[in-house]
Formats: structure tokens, C-alpha cells, sequence
């Protein structure tokens, strides 16, 4: 425990809190309603903490045990990838994580900024800027889908794909888009902070299929 508020005080910070949060919102319905994410009223310049708060509470214990699984996984990583190449590091995870959470819920205020009842909640965009931030640096390891372990090279772009589609069709109630572009965000910065792992990313990609 000691080794990862050391080595990742970021992340852990990050995780510890967004458990807390969420499971108090579970019994306090209040506390939900106004953390979450309403477009209708930010399109209106109220309620724009909700762009933070939304990303610190969740539907129900899947949804929080589903975000929490794949930030486990992959913001401890992160962390450490970017603190052992920079001494900006804890910093640029911060950036990488709160950019993704905000900027992946434009367009979702731009499209429901007149739906009074449309809300939005979860971590998703974030853990998805997250994710693939890190897909940047170790384009070779493996996500599992379903227990199917993907190369994550190839899982991301069938991610992308799925989220466009899935927005599109419409069949649930999963902000598609948030993940959609907060996995793009934390592709751009993670590529605006550093330039050179486009290079490292091809090049480990092409070592994958040789």
C-alpha cells in the first residue's frame, strides 16, 4: 500500500476518492443529483462544476467496479511510466486524466443542451484517456475482452470503432462519446507531451508483427 501512494499518489488519489464518492452517492440520492453531469444547465452557465463532479460518482456497483478494474490496471502503469521519464510525471497523469474527463463531455453538452432530462455520469472518459495514453507506450501488451487476451494495438482502434457505432445506434443509455473522444484527448496530449512516442509506438507495433 506504502509503494503506490509513493510511487503513484496521483492515481491512488484518484482511486481512493472516486470509491468514496461514489459508493456515499449510492445511499444519498441527493449527493447524485447534483454531482452529475446536466448539459441543459452547463449549456446555461450553471452547474459547471458538474464537468469534475460527474467523473467522481457512478450508476451502480458494476459501473464503479468496471471503471475502477480498468484504472487499476492502467493509471497505476501510467503513472509510473510517465514519472520514470519525466520529473513532471505526476503532473502530466493529472493533466492526461482531468483534459480526458472534461473535454470528452463537449460534445455530449453540445447535443443534449436542450434536454432538461438528460444526465451523465462516471469516470469512463477519463479512464479512457487514461487507457489509451498508455496504449501509446506499450502498444504490445494485451487487454482482455471477455477473459480474450487482444493486443492493444489492435483493441484500440476496434474500441474507437465500436464507440461511433454504438453512439450512433443508440440502443443503451452509455455515453458513447465520452468515451469516444476522452480516449482521443488522452491520445493528443499524451502525444503534444510527448512527440517522440509516436515513434516508440510504430516501432514497437512493428516488432509485434515481424
Amino acid at each position: 500500500m506504502e509503494s503506490y501512494i509513493t510511487e503513484t499518489p496521483v492515481a491512488s488519489l484518484i482511486f481512493v476518492f472516486t470509491l468514496i464518492t461514489s459508493i456515499y452517492a449510492f445511499s444519498n440520492h441527493g449527493v447524485l443529483e447534483k454531482f452529475m453531469l446536466h448539459p441543459y444547465s452547463i449549456s446555461r452557465g450553471a452547474r459547471i462544476y458538474t464537468l469534475l463532479t460527474s467523473g467522481m460518482i457512478h450508476r451502480d456497483w458494476m459501473h464503479l467496479f468496471f471503471n475502477m478494474f480498468t484504472f487499476s490496471f492502467f493509471g497505476f502503469q501510467l503513472e509510473k511510466i510517465l514519472v520514470s521519464i519525466s520529473s513532471w510525471g505526476h503532473v502530466q497523469f493529472a493533466l492526461i486524466y482531468l483534459l480526458s474527463l472534461v473535454i470528452s463531455d463537449i460534445t455530449t453538452i453540445m447535443k443534449q443542451k436542450n434536454n432538461y432530462n438528460y444526465y451523465s455520469l462516471g469516470a469512463s472518459g477519463a479512464i479512457c484517456g487514461v487507457l489509451f495514453s498508455a496504449i501509446l507506450f506499450q502498444p504490445t501488451s494485451y487487454i482482455g475482452v471477455f477473459f480474450i487476451p487482444i493486443p492493444a494495438v489492435i483493441f484500440g482502434p476496434l474500441f474507437l470503432f465500436y464507440c461511433v457505432w454504438a453512439a450512433k445506434v443508440g440502443r443503451d443509455s452509455i455515453n458513447h462519446d465520452a468515451h469516444f473522444y476522452g480516449a482521443i484527448v488522452g491520445l493528443v496530449v499524451t502525444v503534444l507531451l510527448y512527440p517522440q512516442v509516436i515513434g516508440h509506438f510504430f516501432s514497437a507495433v512493428g516488432q509485434l508483427f515481424t
